[in-house]
């Protein structure tokens, strides 16, 4: 053989070579982009039927301009209370006091602009101030201590219902300065209110807070094991912390556009949004990062259950149709975590005995 002849062999070989090497590269690289876990869309397609059915069954009221508008504005309240819930569950801590909390903010804002004459201003800032003392004091209890955060927020809970009930003396107070109303109300695009933008803006922020930054890589690293975590440098305590205190945050920020939305302050109302918020949390988690609470499957899994129930509603279902719809999530939400969480830890420590 020729050196030419050689030459070109070993160029043959090389490319040969090359093209060996790029195909389990390429083939990594299919797997990359193929998308994994195509279940984490199937409550997409569920609220695309539902939308669908329910256009077609009540064409004349369901797919209108005004109900689209109703249901986007009437879960403004919920949806900030359940984003505001995700820092707590990022961290494995649950925070059942959020409700109460909602309900000492609106009630601390209409007794101060009511009836103490006190401007609506001054007013939200002293409400939400006095959510994030909740908040604070739980995060104190659950970390000084050590103790389960489960039964200190019921606790504080309970406490901060009886307190809203010696401020509101039991009874609603109405009259709530409009400029509040107004400013939750207001309808700048597409006849929508703006506190729906208010809470969208919640969510991106949310978004970016457990994706793009170190304290929300934290909160998830956390909320997998606590001891871990601490062995690894994390400061738990501050971080479950932080949690605690920015849920309470996010409830008064929610008691505050409620207060807005009904212009007056019921001291017991707020309590029907706690099992929603955490269904709405659990349902989100099987959306889009199966597994994780995170915001976006959180807004979806908010306008699910609002489009499901007010559909039914329209066909004339009764008012114990939000408790079923809402409880049944909670339930179905739950278990499909688990399952989920189950299959994930089998596969784990299958490709650990593999490697």
């Amino acid at each position: 053989m020729s050196a030419t002849e050689e030459k070109k062999a070993q160029k043959e070989k090389e490319k040969e070579a090359v093209r060996a090497s790029a195909a389990p590269a390429s083939s990594a690289r299919r797997k990359r982009k193929a998308p994994a876990e195509p279940e984490r869309f199937a409550l997409l397609g569920v609220w695309a039927v539902l939308i669908l059915a329910f256009s077609l069954v009540v064409p004349q009221t369901f797919p209108t301009a005004a109900n689209v508008s109703n249901m986007l504005s009437s879960q403004v309240v919920l949806l900030i209370l359940a984003i505001g819930l995700l820092y707590p569950l990022r961290a494995g801590d649950y925070d059942l006091s959020v409700a109460a909390t909602l309900n000492l903010a609106t009630v601390v804002v209409a007794v101060l602009n009511v009836q103490q004459g006190w401007g609506i201003g001054w007013s939200v800032l002293v409400a939400i101030a006095a959510s994030l003392l909740v908040g604070v004091i739980n995060g104190l209890i659950v970390t000084a201590f050590d103790i389960n955060p489960f039964i200190v927020t019921l606790g504080m809970g309970t406490v901060v219902q009886g307190l809203v009930y010696l401020l509101s003396n039991s009874a609603t107070i109405s009259g709530v300065d409009r400029t509040l109303s107004d400013a939750v109300l207001f309808q700048p695009f597409l006849g929508i209110p703006i506190g729906f933008f208010y809470a969208l803006a919640l969510v991106v922020i949310a978004w970016y807070v457990f994706d793009h930054t170190a304290f929300g890589q934290r909160l998830l690293f956390v909320g997998q094991s606590h001891d871990v975590a601490r062995l690894n440098g994390v400061n738990v305590s501050r971080l479950r912390w932080r949690s605690l205190v920015i849920s309470a945050g996010f409830a008064g920020l929610a008691g505050v556009v409620y207060a807005g939305t009904t212009a007056s302050a019921d001291p017991v109302s707020g309590a029907s949004f706690l099992l929603p918020a955490f269904a709405a949390c659990f349902l989100g988690s099987t959306v889009l990062r199966i597994g994780r609470f995170n915001p976006w499957g959180t807004l979806i899994a908010v306008y699910f259950l609002v489009t499901g129930i007010t559909g039914l509603q329209l066909l004339g279902a009764q008012q114990y149709v939000q408790q079923l719809f809402y409880g049944g999530a909670l339930v179905i939400a739950v278990v499909l975590s688990t399952l989920v969480r189950n299959r994930g830890e089998r596969k784990r420590r299958a490709e650990a005995a593999a490697a």
